[in-house]
Protein backbone atom coordinates (compact mmCIF):
# COMPACT_ATOMS: atom_id res chain seq x y z
CA UNK A 1 0.00 0.00 0.00
CA UNK A 2 1.03 3.61 -0.73
CA UNK A 3 0.43 6.60 1.11
CA UNK A 4 0.67 10.33 0.01
CA UNK A 5 0.55 13.42 1.76
CA UNK A 6 -0.67 16.10 -0.80
CA UNK A 7 -0.12 19.77 0.55
CA UNK A 8 -2.25 22.80 0.74
CA UNK A 9 -4.78 23.10 -2.50
CA UNK A 10 -6.71 26.27 -1.98
CA UNK A 11 -9.50 26.13 -4.30
CA UNK A 12 -6.30 25.16 -7.64
CA UNK A 13 -8.65 22.61 -8.75
CA UNK A 14 -6.26 22.57 -11.90
CA UNK A 15 -3.26 21.86 -9.77
CA UNK A 16 -5.13 19.34 -7.88
CA UNK A 17 -5.81 17.30 -11.00
CA UNK A 18 -2.09 17.31 -12.53
CA UNK A 19 -1.37 15.94 -8.92
CA UNK A 20 -3.60 13.44 -9.05
CA UNK A 21 -2.75 12.21 -12.43
CA UNK A 22 1.12 12.20 -11.52
CA UNK A 23 0.24 9.97 -8.63
CA UNK A 24 -1.41 7.32 -10.81
CA UNK A 25 -3.60 6.14 -7.91
CA UNK A 26 -4.20 2.39 -7.41
CA UNK A 27 -6.88 0.72 -5.24
CA UNK A 28 -5.43 0.17 -1.85
CA UNK A 29 -3.41 3.89 -1.99
CA UNK A 30 -4.02 6.12 0.95
CA UNK A 31 -4.38 9.74 0.34
CA UNK A 32 -4.04 12.02 3.44
CA UNK A 33 -4.59 16.05 2.61
CA UNK A 34 -3.27 17.71 4.45
CA UNK A 35 -5.99 21.08 5.19
CA UNK A 36 -6.61 24.25 3.19
CA UNK A 37 -8.48 23.19 0.55
CA UNK A 38 -10.46 25.96 -0.31
CA UNK A 39 -9.58 30.51 -0.09
CA UNK A 40 -7.17 31.30 -2.94
CA UNK A 41 -7.97 30.31 -6.48
CA UNK A 42 -11.19 30.53 -8.08
CA UNK A 43 -12.41 26.71 -7.57
CA UNK A 44 -12.84 26.48 -4.18
CA UNK A 45 -15.92 24.71 -4.06
CA UNK A 46 -14.98 22.67 -7.28
CA UNK A 47 -11.93 21.51 -5.06
CA UNK A 48 -14.12 19.67 -2.11
CA UNK A 49 -16.27 18.20 -4.73
CA UNK A 50 -13.91 16.18 -6.30
CA UNK A 51 -12.29 15.61 -2.68
CA UNK A 52 -16.07 13.95 -2.02
CA UNK A 53 -15.81 11.52 -5.07
CA UNK A 54 -12.14 10.73 -4.71
CA UNK A 55 -13.34 9.70 -0.96
CA UNK A 56 -15.81 7.11 -2.73
CA UNK A 57 -12.79 5.63 -4.81
CA UNK A 58 -9.95 5.65 -2.26
CA UNK A 59 -8.64 5.45 1.54
CA UNK A 60 -8.58 9.28 2.31
CA UNK A 61 -8.16 11.18 5.09
CA UNK A 62 -9.33 15.06 5.16
CA UNK A 63 -6.95 16.91 7.53
CA UNK A 64 -8.96 20.24 8.84
CA UNK A 65 -7.21 23.71 7.92
CA UNK A 66 -7.84 27.30 9.27
CA UNK A 67 -9.39 28.39 5.91
CA UNK A 68 -11.46 25.47 6.30
CA UNK A 69 -12.58 26.34 9.58
CA UNK A 70 -13.87 30.00 8.19
CA UNK A 71 -15.90 28.54 4.79
CA UNK A 72 -17.26 25.89 7.02
CA UNK A 73 -18.50 28.91 9.52
CA UNK A 74 -19.93 30.79 6.22
CA UNK A 75 -21.60 27.61 4.95
CA UNK A 76 -23.12 27.33 8.03
CA UNK A 77 -24.44 30.84 8.28
CA UNK A 78 -23.86 32.66 5.09
CA UNK A 79 -23.82 36.37 7.45
CA UNK A 80 -20.80 34.80 9.26
CA UNK A 81 -18.42 36.78 7.25
CA UNK A 82 -14.89 37.03 9.15
CA UNK A 83 -13.53 39.57 7.60
CA UNK A 84 -10.03 38.39 7.30
CA UNK A 85 -10.96 35.25 5.43
CA UNK A 86 -12.93 37.56 3.29
CA UNK A 87 -9.67 39.48 2.43
CA UNK A 88 -7.55 35.88 2.20
CA UNK A 89 -9.06 34.06 -0.34
CA UNK A 90 -13.23 34.31 1.25
CA UNK A 91 -14.24 35.70 -1.50
CA UNK A 92 -13.32 33.83 -4.13
CA UNK A 93 -14.16 30.84 -2.72
CA UNK A 94 -17.80 32.65 -2.07
CA UNK A 95 -17.97 33.16 -5.54
CA UNK A 96 -16.97 29.67 -6.27
CA UNK A 97 -19.99 28.69 -4.96
CA UNK A 98 -22.40 30.15 -6.91
CA UNK A 99 -24.67 27.83 -9.13
CA UNK A 100 -24.05 25.29 -6.26
CA UNK A 101 -27.41 23.52 -4.96
CA UNK A 102 -28.94 24.60 -1.07
CA UNK A 103 -28.23 20.13 -0.69
CA UNK A 104 -24.64 20.41 -2.53
CA UNK A 105 -23.56 23.56 0.43
CA UNK A 106 -25.16 20.72 2.94
CA UNK A 107 -22.87 18.28 1.59
CA UNK A 108 -20.31 20.51 1.80
CA UNK A 109 -20.97 21.75 4.76
CA UNK A 110 -21.29 18.31 6.46
CA UNK A 111 -17.49 17.77 4.91
CA UNK A 112 -16.25 20.29 6.58
CA UNK A 113 -17.88 19.23 9.82
CA UNK A 114 -16.62 15.99 10.08
CA UNK A 115 -12.73 16.94 9.23
CA UNK A 116 -10.28 15.38 12.10
CA UNK A 117 -7.85 17.79 13.46
CA UNK A 118 -5.46 15.56 13.07
CA UNK A 119 -4.95 11.74 12.30
CA UNK A 120 -2.18 9.23 13.62
CA UNK A 121 -1.34 6.19 11.61
CA UNK A 122 -1.14 2.82 12.65
CA UNK A 123 2.95 3.50 12.53
CA UNK A 124 2.52 6.55 14.97
CA UNK A 125 3.06 9.10 11.84
CA UNK A 126 1.25 12.39 12.73
CA UNK A 127 -0.48 14.46 10.12
CA UNK A 128 -1.95 17.83 11.20
CA UNK A 129 -2.09 21.29 9.10
CA UNK A 130 -0.25 23.34 11.38
CA UNK A 131 1.23 22.01 14.87
CA UNK A 132 0.79 22.23 18.87
CA UNK A 133 2.42 23.34 21.68
CA UNK A 134 1.83 20.65 24.10
CA UNK A 135 5.08 18.41 25.06
CA UNK A 136 3.28 15.26 25.58
CA UNK A 137 1.76 15.39 22.02
CA UNK A 138 -1.70 16.48 20.36
CA UNK A 139 -3.84 14.12 22.71
CA UNK A 140 -2.60 16.65 25.20
CA UNK A 141 -2.90 19.84 23.41
CA UNK A 142 -5.76 22.27 25.31
CA UNK A 143 -6.17 24.55 22.39
CA UNK A 144 -7.10 22.72 19.42
CA UNK A 145 -7.23 25.97 17.20
CA UNK A 146 -3.73 25.42 17.71
CA UNK A 147 -4.02 22.30 15.14
CA UNK A 148 -5.01 24.36 12.26
CA UNK A 149 -2.75 27.50 13.68
CA UNK A 150 0.45 26.84 15.31
CA UNK A 151 3.17 28.07 13.63
CA UNK A 152 5.66 27.54 16.64
CA UNK A 153 6.49 24.19 15.87
CA UNK A 154 7.63 25.07 12.07
CA UNK A 155 9.73 28.08 13.60
CA UNK A 156 11.39 25.57 16.63
CA UNK A 157 12.44 23.44 13.58
CA UNK A 158 13.68 26.47 11.91
CA UNK A 159 15.93 27.04 14.78
CA UNK A 160 17.14 23.61 15.39
CA UNK A 161 20.52 22.86 16.16
CA UNK A 162 21.23 20.07 14.10
CA UNK A 163 23.93 19.05 16.30
CA UNK A 164 22.00 18.33 19.64
CA UNK A 165 21.30 14.37 19.89
CA UNK A 166 17.89 13.10 19.89
CA UNK A 167 18.43 11.56 23.58
CA UNK A 168 19.72 15.30 25.02
CA UNK A 169 17.55 17.06 27.30
CA UNK A 170 18.13 20.43 24.81
CA UNK A 171 15.92 18.41 21.92
CA UNK A 172 12.53 19.02 21.71
CA UNK A 173 10.46 16.69 23.52
CA UNK A 174 7.17 17.41 20.73
CA UNK A 175 8.44 15.70 17.77
CA UNK A 176 9.90 12.89 20.12
CA UNK A 177 6.16 11.30 20.73
CA UNK A 178 5.94 10.73 16.88
CA UNK A 179 8.12 8.32 14.17
CA UNK A 180 7.51 11.24 11.57
CA UNK A 181 5.26 14.35 11.62
CA UNK A 182 3.68 15.76 8.00
CA UNK A 183 2.44 19.57 8.05
CA UNK A 184 1.24 22.37 6.01
CA UNK A 185 0.09 25.87 6.67
CA UNK A 186 3.42 27.69 6.92
CA UNK A 187 4.55 27.68 2.80
CA UNK A 188 7.93 26.39 2.04
CA UNK A 189 8.43 29.48 -0.35
CA UNK A 190 8.35 31.53 2.36
CA UNK A 191 12.28 30.53 2.61
CA UNK A 192 12.65 30.03 -0.93
CA UNK A 193 12.57 26.62 -1.54
CA UNK A 194 9.73 25.19 -4.15
CA UNK A 195 9.99 21.73 -2.21
CA UNK A 196 8.85 20.19 0.83
CA UNK A 197 11.55 20.57 3.68
CA UNK A 198 12.37 17.88 5.93
CA UNK A 199 13.49 19.08 9.33
CA UNK A 200 14.36 16.09 12.04
CA UNK A 201 11.32 13.60 12.01
CA UNK A 202 9.26 16.65 10.43
CA UNK A 203 7.66 17.13 6.50
CA UNK A 204 5.99 20.31 5.68
CA UNK A 205 4.26 20.01 2.79
CA UNK A 206 2.87 23.19 1.95
CA UNK A 207 4.71 24.02 -1.23
CA UNK A 208 2.55 27.73 -1.50
CA UNK A 209 -0.35 26.90 -3.91
CA UNK A 210 -1.87 29.78 -2.18
CA UNK A 211 0.92 31.93 -3.50
CA UNK A 212 3.00 31.32 -6.44
CA UNK A 213 3.76 28.41 -5.42
CA UNK A 214 2.58 24.14 -6.30
CA UNK A 215 0.41 21.89 -4.79
CA UNK A 216 2.61 18.80 -3.70
CA UNK A 217 2.08 15.06 -3.53
CA UNK A 218 4.54 13.54 -1.07
CA UNK A 219 5.12 9.64 -0.84
CA UNK A 220 5.39 9.57 2.91
CA UNK A 221 7.50 5.87 2.54
CA UNK A 222 10.07 6.59 -0.61
CA UNK A 223 9.79 10.50 0.35
CA UNK A 224 9.13 10.93 -3.59
CA UNK A 225 7.10 13.69 -4.40
CA UNK A 226 5.09 15.01 -7.39
CA UNK A 227 4.15 19.01 -8.26
CA UNK A 228 1.72 20.74 -9.89
CA UNK A 229 2.04 23.44 -12.43
CA UNK A 230 2.58 26.86 -10.65
CA UNK A 231 -0.64 28.17 -9.46
CA UNK A 232 0.01 31.46 -11.34
CA UNK A 233 0.31 29.83 -14.62
CA UNK A 234 -2.55 27.56 -14.34
CA UNK A 235 -4.76 30.55 -13.61
CA UNK A 236 -3.28 33.67 -15.25
CA UNK A 237 -6.09 35.74 -15.25
CA UNK A 238 -5.97 35.29 -11.42
CA UNK A 239 -4.41 36.48 -8.42
CA UNK A 240 -4.77 34.13 -6.02
CA UNK A 241 -3.75 35.33 -2.59
CA UNK A 242 -0.87 37.71 -3.85
CA UNK A 243 -3.05 41.03 -3.48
Amino acid sequence: MRTFAIGDIHGGLKALIQVLNKLELKDGDRIIFMGDYVDGWSESAQVVALLLELSQKFDCVFIKGNHDVWCQNWLKDANDVNPIWFLHGGKETMESYEGFSVEEKKQHLTFFENLPLYHIDTENRLFLHAGFTSLHGVEKEQFKELFYLDRSLWEMLLALDSRIEKDSLFYPKRIQHYKEIYIGHTPTTNYNEPNPINIANVWNVDTGAAFRGKVTGLNIYTKEFVQSDSLPSLYPNETGRNK
